[in-house]
């Protein structure tokens, strides 16, 4: 295994790139020639070695060799069909564990059947052996670009988003590739969960990002308002309306427009949203004429719009013209291992609101955090934290504190989803239970194994068997 830090041009981190190889010689071969051309590279020679890489870090890009040993496959994967374990099994487990991960795959016997057959099943590229080493790098960075990580990119617009969960960081990547397009987005999530911070990121990784965002909460206003706030407004148009009003849909042009909660809009606006965003013009409430408008929308909402479009309060037809690109948010519950990550962020910044200096969170508050309920999601948690500030008495906060600002929150239980295998479910949850050890620990081994219950050789053999190394979680 490798890991060379490196970074890109004006300080951004250098993509990260998973090689997978059983040939020690080619395995330093494309090392050298990819960290020459300024790539981060992790490498691993089987499948046990690169899924513990991708539980620890998440590369941008892998690279595997179509003629894996089958024994290094067939030991981390449980699969059916014995006579293909090869590097195309290992893409599969891949694309289970991250779906918009690109893989590229290597052969030294390429034929059209391999092509047509990875190709089929989504591999991005596929490359035969021997290949020339700056066709290699060309292939990379295409592929890079092609997949939202264009080697140059700036990740200023990212910053607020505070995570290192895979699903998260798998948005994170969706958002870089609708960002730069026009296409309508929705955004969906449970109440709390962080809508309008996706939606901002959106928005400031959009060529867009120099002109407005505007944001309006459609269930947060009665129905002759709303339309006022969004398509403006005429004087005299109404009561209370003593001068012309622009509406966001002007206010805005240029940029970017949230409609947080739409599935609570009125019918009859609906009708009118519709007709703006196919026409991208709108007539001011008491207006006679329209005017253009360039606004990208977003949508949001924590509703399920295909249960009021049966019960006919949400239109179906707006519906499509909403999703044209959907962006789902997990509840907290399922990016635990974002919340020691969000609780120190919402700890720094609300600490230096009250002038508070707090270092730590202490290791049993941690506990208390990561076993709690979280029904209000996100922003739950950063309510939370924030009692434990005003309240803390000292640079760490304990369990103590963190118990008593937990006592108000309601309670909730979250249900898995899927039945896997009972092997299958048995090795995942030892992949991600030690996985989330050692990033809660910074791969201390000792720590570690104290937290497992186990003794330091059998935690070092587990750590083994998964492909997991201490040294990716420093």
């Amino acid at each position: 295994m490798n890991a060379v830090p490196r970074s890109g041009p004006a300080g951004a981190p250098a993509p990260a790139i998973l090689v997978v190889d059983d040939d020690e010689s080619l395995l330093t071969l494309i090392t050298l020639r990819l960290e020459a051309s300024g790539f981060r590279v992790l490498t691993a020679r089987n499948a046990t070695e690169a899924l513990g890489i991708m539980a620890a870090q998440r590369p941008q890009l892998a690279i595997v060799d179509l003629r894996l040993e089958p024994d290094n496959v067939a030991q981390s994967i449980d699969v059916n069909e014995a006579d293909s374990v090869d590097g195309l099994v290992l893409f599969r487990r891949m694309r289970q564990l991250e779906p918009l991960l690109p893989v590229m795959i290597l052969t030294a016997h390429g034929s059209i059947p391999d092509a047509v057959e990875a190709t089929r099943e989504g591999v991005a590229a596929f490359l035969s052996k021997p290949f020339d080493g700056r066709t290699l790098v060309d292939e990379v960075k295409r592929l890079l670009a092609l997949h939202g990580a264009p080697f140059s990119v700036d990740a200023d617009w990212r910053k607020g988003i505070v995570t290192r969960n895979r699903a998260m960081l798998a948005l994170v990547d969706e958002i870089a590739r609708v960002a730069p397009t026009d296409a309508t987005v929705m955004v969906t999530g449970p109440s709390g969960s962080g809508k309008e911070l996706i939606a901002r990121a959106l928005h400031a990784a959009s060529p867009r990002h120099l002109a407005p965002f505007v944001a309006i909460n459609c269930a947060a206003l009665p129905e002759q308002l709303l339309e006022s706030e969004l398509f403006g407004h005429v004087k005299g148009s109404f009561s209370g309306a003593a001068q012309d009003h622009q509406g966001l849909f002007r206010s805005g042009n240029g940029g970017t427009m949230l409609l947080d909660e739409i599935g609570d809009m009125p019918l009859a606006l609906q009708s009118k949203l519709l007709r703006v965003l196919q026409e991208r013009r709108v007539r001011p409430v008491g207006g006679t004429k329209e005017v253009d408008t360039d606004v990208r929308v977003v949508a949001a909402t924590h509703r399920d719009l295909a249960e009021l479009i049966r019960a006919g309060t949400f239109r179906e037809d707006l519906f499509y013209r909403l999703n044209v690109v959907r962006l789902a948010l997990p509840p907290l519950d399922e990016r635990r291992d974002d919340i020691p990550l969000l609780a120190r962020h919402f700890a720094d910044r609300i600490g230096r609101k009250y002038g508070k200096e707090i270092r730590a969170f202490a290791p049993d508050a941690v506990e208390v955090l990561l076993a709690a309920p979280w029904p209000g999601h996100v922003r739950q948690l950063q309510n939370v934290v924030e009692q434990c500030v005003v309240l803390a008495d000292g640079p760490v906060i304990g369990r103590a504190l963190a118990e008593r600002a937990l006592r108000t929150s309601p309670a909730g239980d979250a249900l898995p989803s899927g039945l896997p295998s009972l092997a299958e479910a048995r090795d995942q949850f030892e992949r991600d239970y030690l996985t989330q050890v050692l990033k809660l620990t910074g791969g201390n081994i000792a720590q570690g194994a104290r937290i497992a219950r186990r003794n330091r050789t059998e935690f070092y053999r587990l750590l083994q068997k998964h492909g997991l190394h201490r040294e990716l979680f420093r």
